[in-house]
């Protein structure tokens, strides 16, 4: 992912009111380490079951989402929708994100399960264990990195 400001980050954002935007806990920018993300992802610190998502879609727009946590426990067996990792050292949540526009404004929303903290990035890009002999792991390591873009990317085009 390219680094972003916060004035492109604050702009991004499909589903939220101006107020939103404005109140939202933005993290370190600088402190963000850009090659190792598909999409940046962080909970608000004020109020722990609002999260954010900025995803990079297919033609290079920046889509900001506000997602809301589900008021269940947090399930260690759950797979991620976007990641997809079997072997998830972290809790998968089930988050719902209004739809924007008119739709969003009469209730609609759209919901995935993801990690709880976006580990996402960091779970596709980790060596795969070989399948079988003469199994290309990095071939699979970039194509799990690939479909996580496209799943992420889709989401953001749902909503």
């Amino acid at each position: 992912m390219l680094p972003i400001t916060v004035e492109a980050l604050r702009a991004s954002f499909v589903n939220a009111s101006r107020r939103e935007v404005t109140e939202m806990t933005v993290p370190d920018l600088d402190a963000v380490d850009w090659d190792g993300l598909t999409f940046l992802g962080w909970r608000d610190p004020k109020t722990p079951r609002r999260a954010y998502a900025v995803v990079p879609t297919l033609d290079g727009d920046l889509v900001g989402i506000v997602l809301r946590q589900a008021e269940v426990s947090p399930r260690s067996r759950a797979q991620c929708s976007w990641c997809q990792d079997v072997k998830l050292p972290n809790d998968v949540v089930f988050s719902s994100a209004k739809r924007s526009g008119p739709a969003g404004r009469k209730g609609d929303t759209v919901g995935t399960l993801v990690c709880q903290d976006f580990q996402c990035s960091r779970n596709v890009r980790r060596t795969p264990p070989p399948a079988y002999e003469g199994y290309d792991v990095e071939a699979a390591r970039l194509q799990r990195m690939e479909d996580l873009q496209l799943r992420v990317a889709a989401f953001a085009t749902e909503v």
